[in-house]
């Protein structure tokens, strides 16, 4: 697809990803309609420079209503429903499961009725499971998921199965982006965890040595406005950085750029009193590569590690 202008539909624009993608859109020339499950955001969403529509994912006929009438160019799938803190129990995965399961389905049904050609969907490197040392690419099979995570994980598979299936059935130009852990302004985990490091209340379980592959939150943005427009039909792009941290490096190096305390350390079964999510998060190795998205999509992330993104954040809460 050729970098030209375009009319870009976002659904979720007010998300971690929607927000700083709509910005972007909008600074790359092109025309963009932010959607909401809230009239209250239709402000926000106007001084991003976007067009706002209301609808609720999972009300089809809404959604198709609203797509519809937009007549985009492309649409990217950015639906989440995650709360502000980020999963802290399995239930909290529960909406966003609904979301990425039904809401696929209708945001697809929606793109190809109002004849939009490209859907690019926002999906997550968490579904390669626990890599070990190994570093995870797009041709990596996907890790059997610890219960726990297995209802979210299913309902992520069935967000790129939908998306993929759509594309080889010609039905549009399906592309997925599995992005590593976002961090960076405006994102509601990243905020919450800087208000625990500032009252060293927040625990590095068995001495964070959990591994993780992250991305700040506008390379993504850049990575799927690179996607819209060079990304080729029916492929998976990872979206990370290009240094997988583990988790004592990247809290220690956050504390130190906000100038708070050390994070403390603490035994890994306490996070297992936590319930199986955060046992389960606690001591999982994401080592995932980005290069292909890097060959493939022309795109280099402005923060390659951690450690140059976090200035960013400078001054939160």
């Amino acid at each position: 697809m050729l970098a030209v202008a375009m009319r870009v539909f976002v659904a979720g624009a007010t998300g971690a990803l929607g927000a700083p993608l709509v910005r972007t859109l909008v600074a790359a020339g092109h025309e963009v309609v932010g959607l909401t499950r809230s009239a209250a955001k239709t402000d926000f969403l106007r001084a991003l420079g976007a067009r706002a529509a209301v609808a609720d994912a999972l009300d089809a006929a809404a959604l198709r209503a609203a797509v519809v009438e937009t007549k985009p160019q492309a649409v990217v799938h950015a639906l989440t429903a995650l709360p502000p803190r980020g999963p802290l129990r399995v239930s909290d995965l529960e909406p966003t499961n609904r979301v990425r399961i039904q809401g696929t389905a209708n945001l697809i049904a929606a793109t190809v009725e109002a004849g939009a050609r490209r859907l690019v969907a926002e999906s997550v490197a968490l579904v390669y499971g626990d890599t070990g040392e190994a570093t995870a690419t797009e041709a990596s099979a996907i890790g059997a998921p610890h219960r726990a995570l297995k209802a979210g994980i299913d309902a992520i598979r069935s967000l790129e199965d939908q998306v993929l299936a759509a594309s080889r059935a010609g039905r549009l130009e399906g592309i997925v982006l599995r992005f590593g852990l976002f961090y960076g302004p405006g994102v509601a985990s990243t905020e919450f965890m800087i208000r625990l490091l500032r009252r060293r209340m927040f625990p590095l379980f068995g001495g964070g040595r959990a591994v993780a592959s992250w991305i700040h939150v506008a390379d993504a943005a850049t990575a799927t406005l690179a996607a819209l427009e060079r990304g080729r039909p029916g492929e998976i792009y990872n979206v990370v950085d290009d240094e997988p941290t583990t988790l004592r490096d990247y809290a220690t190096d956050l504390a130190r750029v906000l100038g708070a305390p050390r994070p403390l350390s603490v035994p890994a079964w306490v996070a297992r009193l936590l319930g199986p999510l955060g046992g389960t998060l606690a001591t999982a190795r994401l080592r995932v590569s980005n290069e292909k998205a890097k060959r493939d999509l022309g795109w280099t992330p402005a923060y390659p590690t951690h450690r140059d993104g976090l200035p960013t954040l400078v001054g939160r809460s």
